[in-house]
């Protein structure tokens, strides 16, 4: 618009120049009216050129405002999306952290109920091994029996023991009670029997003197006190230092 301001003047001089009586002479009539005519061919095109680039900045400036409020809701979208993951992350670690407790109340609730389960430590006629519980309840179930007198419970109680466990640190020990309890309901035969089979499997076990000494009291039972002899000088021989050693020289005293 600036050129077009610019141009006005201009036609407004030359026709003032074409009208005035001083310099009409200086141009033909032809020449003038081609002059005017280029000239406002000339507006026209700067006009019309005016109008186009006009136009086109108006379109680009339509095209950006529109392109403006598209990336404006396009931010707004985003910061909306944003706002929501957001949301998803924080009740995701809400989720995570009480499927972590759950988790570790599970695993503490497993490991309480398969601890009973797992082999114990235990100690007997100063042992050390590892028993299963219920290889252990089972064995202190016997000897609560033999507390009680209650002989016949007793002799099935180990016997069934030792067919459950026959290899287990118990052992030792479940035969020498079992021998006792025999001993206790009257099966002398059977108590003899039990009592050799300890004192040879486990000759060097802190009760093997003993086991020869209940042993012996067996054989008296049984009025054979030629074996109850031996089985008595055998305590002196082979553990000549023991309690049942000095039991055993009163029984011999006794048997003469």
């Amino acid at each position: 618009m600036g050129k077009v301001v610019r141009l006005l003047p201009l036609t407004a001089l030359l026709l003032l120049s074409l009208s005035s009586p001083v310099r009409a002479g200086l141009f033909e009539d032809d020449e003038a009216r081609k002059a005017i005519l280029d000239l406002r061919n000339r507006l026209t095109e700067l006009e019309n050129a005016y109008k186009g680039r006009s136009e086109q900045l108006s379109d680009q400036l339509t095209t950006a405002q529109r392109a403006g409020l598209d990336l404006a809701g396009q931010i707004e979208g985003l910061k909306s999306e944003i706002a929501k993951l957001r949301g998803q992350n924080e009740q995701l670690a809400r989720d995570l952290a009480e499927t972590q407790r759950k988790l570790t109340d599970l695993q503490q609730g497993l490991d309480a109920r398969l601890r009973p389960l797992e082999p114990q430590k235990v100690s007997v006629d100063g042992k050390e091994f590892l028993a299963d519980p219920d290889e252990r309840r089972q064995f202190e179930a016997a000897m609560a029996q033999i507390r009680r007198g209650e002989f016949a419970e007793a002799v099935a109680g180990f016997n069934a023991f030792l067919k459950r466990y026959p290899s287990g640190g118990y052992v030792d020990a479940a035969r020498f009670w079992l021998g006792n309890a025999q001993y206790g309901k009257r099966d002398y035969k059977d108590a003899i029997a039990t009592f050799r089979g300890f004192v040879a499997a486990s000759p060097e076990h802190p009760r093997a003197a003993e086991a020869l000494l209940a042993l012996a009291n067996c054989q008296i039972e049984l009025k054979d006190n030629k074996g109850a002899r031996r089985s008595l000088e055998e305590v002196l021989k082979s553990y000549p230092g023991s309690e049942a050693a000095r039991a055993a020289k009163e029984r011999i005293a006794a048997l003469r």
